[in-house]
């Protein structure tokens, strides 16, 4: 079964979301295929090394809000083993680390490369859009950065576009089935059972089908 998994490495409730999926395949036991996606929530992002606390207050209008706001989501992931500071991170453009995904992926590295850059940003205060940064990153995770993949990282983008991908984390079941937002893992574990049985199904139909046209069989 292939799961795509939309999200951005400076999206909170997608560090959770692949958190979870992780979880779910684990418990589920079943041969699945995770793919990573690219989502930007701000395409237009530059990594000046301001605090993202600060570039928070000026979009969320205040830092009472902020503050309220940070403490749920952090909660929320202090129950699922993760460490997010949010006093500590940087705001930050996401392209660059999207391609070096891209990239592990290729390697069978994807989800580690994801999950250090999660942790790079929430947990460690690095700035996810600087080249050093990355590259450090990179060879701390195994990836070479062969400078490829902007291409393909620019074509998922505009997939997730046409999509209508307007929110993450989104899980794609088999390209057909969507699960929008961090949900527990036994949602996620019934989800993916859910699609096995629906697959399942659709498969035994045209095998059942197969060979018969106007009113007959060929055998």
């Amino acid at each position: 079964m292939k799961v795509e998994i939309f999200s951005d490495v400076v999206c909170p409730w997608c560090y959770i979301g692949h958190h979870r999926l992780q979880q779910a395949v684990r418990l589920f036991e079943g041969d699945v295929e995770v793919e990573h996606r690219p989502f930007q929530l701000d395409p237009d992002g530059v990594s000046t090394g301001e605090p993202l606390l600060r570039a928070l207050e000026r979009k969320f209008g205040g830092a009472a809000q902020v503050a309220q706001m940070t403490a749920r989501v952090a909660g929320v992931a202090a129950e699922d083993g993760l460490d997010l500071r949010f006093d500590r991170a940087l705001q930050a453009g996401t392209f660059e680390a999207h391609r070096l995904i891209w990239l592990a992926e290729r390697a069978g590295r994807g989800a580690a490369m994801a999950e250090r850059l999660f942790r790079a940003h929430f947990t460690d205060g690095l700035n996810v859009g600087d080249s050093g940064t990355l590259a450090g990153l990179a060879a701390e995770t195994g990836v070479e950065d062969t400078g490829e993949g902007a291409e393909q990282v620019r074509a998922e983008l505009a997939r997730a576009r046409a999509l209508g991908v307007r929110s993450v984390p989104l899980f794609l079941f088999e390209e057909k089935f969507a699960v929008s937002g961090a949900q527990p893992v036994e949602t996620l574990v019934a989800a993916l059972r859910e699609v096995e049985a629906r697959t399942a199904q659709e498969t035994a139909a045209e095998k059942a089908g197969a060979g018969c046209d106007d009113g007959a069989c060929a055998v």
